[in-house]
């Protein structure tokens, strides 16, 4: 068989692998084409576009940027086209994921959608959309699955590949860690500034702002596979901050709190058991657009799924250094990190467990293969 599969940012590439992966298992025909980065590529069949060559994030950023998004758009139909896969597969990235999904429908492709559009934030009009061209959708939330229900949409929930990708790492050793990166002894806090240059912009200069409010503790930015080190060393005016790229997960499996830009990050922190502060601070035009249409109590993944306030989010004008300094204090404090753990594998409970991928990949094949 040969599949389609779309994705659009770091996470997109890292669960887009993992379906790859599980797709071979049940396809040993299975021939690849796709957009998304290194570890798609790494899988095997034909990158199409890198997913850094169009990481833009918010409202505005999208609009400086919407010829280059708009003939993306007709790259990926006529690369379409000319490929004639048996499946287009969709990985999130609902702003240019369901453009195509529209006009893939139009031209009788099977089209199936792995990870959610966030409909249930905002713009839930776009289930009708969603409903009328995706013939089959794998939610990884188990919210979401009750959330299309009530649009008489029924989805597959196969829970949440960040477990697995979690379980399935190598472990790290911390002495050698250390060593090898040149951190000391001290308590590591880990600084997740995001993925994106724009969002990088806007986090990291408040996260290293109470760097010299905690002597006793390291700071080490974990640096995007998307991105060079000279772009973060022009933030980076203080000592005791060590930059490590592209190791995040061994990073939160040593870390004692983290600063998280709120995002996927804040779950996969959450999956390593490390008590956090969650950030979130966009343009100002983004933040105004965003607050009129998003219709959710909180922004991080982990307090949408435990549907209380788990974690602290501090967004927009409450991100600054002194509310930065007193959640910081909060999440050291030993009193109050029990609760963190707690919560955080009561979470894990409501994820679903192990084996997101192979289960989308089983449900995709089964629809798709001509003998059932």
């Amino acid at each position: 068989m040969k599949y389609y599969i779309i994705a659009g940012e770091a996470s997109g590439d890292l669960h887009g692998s993992n379906l790859m992966k599980a797709l071979q298992k049940e396809d040993v025909h299975a021939e690849f084409r796709f957009w998304g980065g290194d570890l798609m590529q790494s899988v095997g069949g034909t990158l199409v576009k890198h997913y850094k060559e169009r990481a833009f994030m918010g409202f505005a950023e999208v609009l400086l940027n919407i010829n280059s998004i708009f003939k993306a758009i007709s790259l990926c139909k006529k690369d379409i086209a000319a490929y004639k896969p048996d499946v287009i597969i969709f990985i999130d990235n609902s702003g240019f994921n369901l453009r195509i999904a529209k006009w893939a429908k139009e031209q009788k492709f099977k089209t199936h959608y792995y990870i959610s559009p966030q409909v249930w934030a905002s713009r839930a009009n776009r289930v009708e959309k969603i409903k009328k061209n995706v013939d089959a959708m794998y939610v990884i939330l188990p919210f979401v699955e009750d959330f299309y229900k009530k649009y008489n949409y029924n989805v597959h929930f196969v829970g949440h590949p960040l477990i697995d990708a979690i379980a399935n790492r190598t472990q790290v050793d911390e002495y050698t860690f250390r060593k090898e990166h040149q951190l000391n002894d001290k308590p590591i806090i880990a600084l997740l500034p995001g993925s994106r240059k724009q969002e990088i912009k806007k986090m990291l200069s408040v996260m290293l702002s109470v760097v010299k409010d905690y002597p006793d503790y390291q700071f080490v930015i974990a640096g995007a596979p998307s991105q060079e080190y000279s772009f973060y060393q022009q933030f980076i005016t203080t000592k005791n901050v060590t930059f490590i790229s592209n190791k995040t997960y061994d990073l939160l499996s040593v870390s004692t709190a983290a600063l998280v830009t709120s995002g996927t990050a804040t779950l996969e922190t959450a999956l390593f058991k490390v008590p956090q502060v969650v950030c979130y601070k966009g343009s100002w035009l983004s933040y105004q657009i965003g607050k009129r249409i998003i219709t959710l109590k909180f922004i991080s993944l982990v307090n949408l799924i435990m549907n209380k306030e788990v974690v602290t989010e501090l967004i927009q004008g409450e991100f600054n250094e002194k509310s930065l300094k007193k959640e910081l204090d909060s999440i050291l404090d030993p009193y109050q990190r029990t609760k963190y753990f707690l919560n955080y594998y009561e979470l894990e409970k409501e994820l679903g467990g192990k084996g997101a991928s192979e289960k989308t990949a089983k449900l995709i094949y089964k629809a798709i293969s001509p003998n059932t």
